[in-house]
């Protein structure tokens, strides 16, 4: 097998604090992974800047001039990190045989992308990378990340644990997500559904190099919820359930009612009508936004609008510059 051309992936936002040193660590593996044949000489580092409101972008256009391996593209608005991944990912297919994933923030171990590449060789169209544990995690963080795995898998959603969107693709892998086309991205889910022949390797997680994490509790809960009602009908099963279940208890409840009102020793109940009416009234409430969840999730899918829009892109550029100068010295030549 030939030297495949990788292309490292970033998504960035709001990452200048990060970027210079991100670069220095990823071009060095890249050079080493070269070195091995392990990657192509032509291999790169493609950042995705989703519409930072700080310096990133000014940054990659810097570094694309200094490192040979770095090319940007720049998204025209925040899209959010899965679609700025899916747009570096779309981006690279063009010309890569085979991409890895990785966030700026240096929390993933970057040694382990040449046992991601061995296993390239070794035939795996994916490989996931995969936290050995959350030791360095705060008990929050810990509990509720491994209960938001344990809850998809029990919603029906096939997601491997401890892995978040460091990967690697190879191009026939690259070519089937590419068939996927729905609006609501969930790619941890979408990419275990390809079936490709698949592995793990397990890393152990860093602290961040530095700046904050764009990911807070907010975004980390409307995420899972994105997930789960992008992949999985089961929560409007569970309303089915709950209301079978509520009318059966309604109805011995009224039996009841009808038995002590025969024996007349009914007694009006103000606090009972009431906590019953609140009760229902909830009830319908959360389905009817549940329900209505979903409906939108419809609604944005029919539309059918482009997932991305780029508005500069260094990585095909070079690509198109190329073919021009071939085509200027073909006709000197002519």
């Amino acid at each position: 097998m030939n030297e495949p051309v990788l292309t490292i992936v970033v998504p960035c936002y709001n990452e200048e604090e990060v970027l210079f040193e991100t670069t220095s660590q990823l071009s060095k593996m890249l050079s080493s992974l070269i070195v091995e044949k392990l990657a192509a000489p032509t291999s790169k580092i493609l950042y995705v800047d989703d519409g930072s409101s700080d310096k990133t972008w000014e940054l990659i256009e810097e570094l694309s001039q200094q490192h040979p391996f770095v090319k940007g593209i720049k998204l025209t608005r925040n899209y959010g990190h899965q679609k700025a991944l899916l747009a570096g990912l779309e981006t690279a297919r063009k010309k890569s045989d085979c991409v890895i994933s990785i966030d700026a923030d240096l929390q993933d171990d970057i040694s382990v992308i040449r046992e991601f590449m061995v296993k390239y060789f070794e035939g795996y169209d994916i490989v996931y990378g995969v936290r050995k544990s959350r030791d360095t995690d705060t008990f929050f963080k810990r509990a509720t990340a491994q209960g938001f795995y344990r809850f998809m898998n029990k919603m029906g959603v096939n997601v491997v644990y401890n892995h978040a969107d460091y990967r690697l693709l190879s191009k026939r892998a690259l070519e089937e997500l590419s068939r996927y086309p729905e609006q609501n991205l969930f790619l941890r889910g979408i990419v275990s559904l390809i079936g490709l022949k698949s592995t793990k390797v397990y890393y152990d997680r860093k602290e961040r190099f530095a700046g904050v994490s764009k990911y807070p509790l907010k975004k980390m809960l409307a995420f899972a919820f994105d997930g789960i009602t992008s992949f999985s009908v089961v929560p409007i099963r569970m309303i089915t359930l709950i209301g079978a279940l509520s009318f059966f208890i309604s109805s011995i409840a009224g039996i009841y009612a009808l038995v002590v009102k025969f024996l007349g020793r009914a007694e009006l109940g103000w606090t009972s009508i009431i906590i019953s009416i609140w009760f229902i009234g909830g009830l319908l409430l959360m389905s009817v936004g549940l329900i209505g969840e979903y409906i939108g999730k419809i609604y944005e899918e029919t539309k059918n609008r482009p997932r991305f829009s780029i508005e500069t892109d260094l990585f095909s550029e070079e690509e198109t510059l190329v073919k021009e100068k071939s085509f200027y010295f073909s006709r000197r030549n002519e």
